[in-house]
């Protein structure tokens, strides 16, 4: 089978990674000609929204998916009614806005922040008084790693006008700060004929708005683990949703009392459930492959506990990573630019004491090399 993506970095690198051993082959859109898929498979060089780019893309393809968000919806409704393309046009359609996206979690009954969408300077002011400080603005569209964000400490008119330039003047969600404890996410995977399971909810850290490190399974309240599968579930039915979907949630409060807070989601393989593919018995790759092309689901149990630390900006020394037992490195044949996710490496631990006490040397040689814009 041909499997075509849609981006040709390294989710769609480790994608097909995931598929060569099954036997499938790989064709990427991209427009640059050094995407890290060049190697993994026949690489088409066009915009994506390109109709000659993408009639050649599309020629013999038995499915199509995408390694990223921002794909115009476009062209997934033009190439939709000639092959199968998974998750569809509607979940980037939502996953790409968001807007659209805090209009579903409202549907749905998914706790969010309060917020409210802002179109114009006078908008903000309405908003502003409403919302209150502190608070947060994102751009609606194109904003990601903490771009496209401004922060708004006070609500005065001088704070507002500075917030309205350094977004941009475009659409945002205004969103009141929450005071939170930790950071989540829940990768689920949804099959063709519905089926659906659920990785271990992970724990995030972030750095400068960029994930510095994930760990799965953390030590969460039993129900956290709850809610966390059933927002992820209802998001995924509502949408008809096939392939692997990340819901990323804020934590607010601690033990029996923490609650989660949904933050955005992402119809994609996801940057936190990379571990999977050392620490779970079916990888987030793999799985998406199987949910796209209606084959049975794989086991998301996890293998032991693990953790992964991006590589942002630098690469490490192939001997001084591969000296640390249990640690896998992970490289993404980028070239290395500050603020840059050119890599990671994946620990893995029978237990999560061990995982704990080895981290550190991970993190410290991750940190060694990492270079933030």
């Amino acid at each position: 089978m041909l499997i075509g993506i849609l981006g040709g970095g390294q989710l769609a690198r480790m994608t097909a990674l995931a598929g060569l051993p099954l036997g499938l082959r790989f064709r990427f859109l991209d427009p640059a000609p050094e995407s890290p898929s060049r190697d993994c498979g026949q690489l088409i060089i066009g915009r994506y929204d390109d109709p000659d780019a993408l009639n050649t893309f599309s020629r013999g393809l038995d499915a199509v998916t995408c390694e990223f968000e921002n794909v115009p919806v476009a062209s997934l409704e033009q190439l939709a009614p000639r092959l199968p393309v998974r998750p569809g046009p509607r979940a980037f359609a939502t996953g790409q806005d968001r807007a659209n996206e805090k209009a579903l979690f409202t549907s749905l009954s998914i706790p969010v922040p309060e917020f409210a969408i802002v179109r114009t300077l006078d908008e903000l002011r309405a908003a502003a008084a409403r919302v209150g400080a502190p608070s947060i603005m994102k751009t609606c569209r194109l904003g990601y790693d903490g771009k496209g964000q401004a922060r708004l400490d006070h609500t005065d008119d001088a704070s507002l006008a500075a917030a309205w330039h350094a977004v941009h003047e475009q659409p945002c969600v205004l969103e009141r700060r929450i005071t939170f404890t930790r950071e989540a996410s829940m990768l689920c995977v949804r099959g063709l004929d519905g089926s659906t399971a659920f990785y271990p909810l992970v724990e995030n850290v972030h750095t400068k708005g960029i994930l510095k490190r994930s760990i799965a399974p953390s030590d969460w309240p039993g129900h956290l683990e709850d809610d966390a599968r059933r927002y992820a579930g209802a998001i995924a039915t509502s949408l008809d949703y096939v392939g692997v979907l990340a819901v990323e949630f804020f934590v607010e409060g601690e033990g029996a009392s923490a609650k989660l807070i949904a933050n955005e989601i992402a119809p994609r393989v996801h940057n936190s459930g990379h571990w999977t593919i050392e620490g779970a018995e079916t990888s987030q790759f793999e799985n998406h492959l199987r949910a796209i092309l209606g084959l049975p689901l794989g086991s998301t149990s996890p293998v032991g506990h693990s953790a992964m630390v991006n590589l942002i900006g630098g690469l490490p020394d192939r001997a001084a990573a591969m000296a640390i037992q249990g640690a896998h490195l992970h490289h993404y044949a980028k070239d290395p630019r500050p603020g840059r996710k050119v890599g990671h490496l994946t620990l893995r631990r029978d237990t999560r004491e061990e995982l704990l006490q080895a981290l550190p040397r991970v993190q410290a040689l991750a940190d060694s090399v990492n270079v933030l814009a």
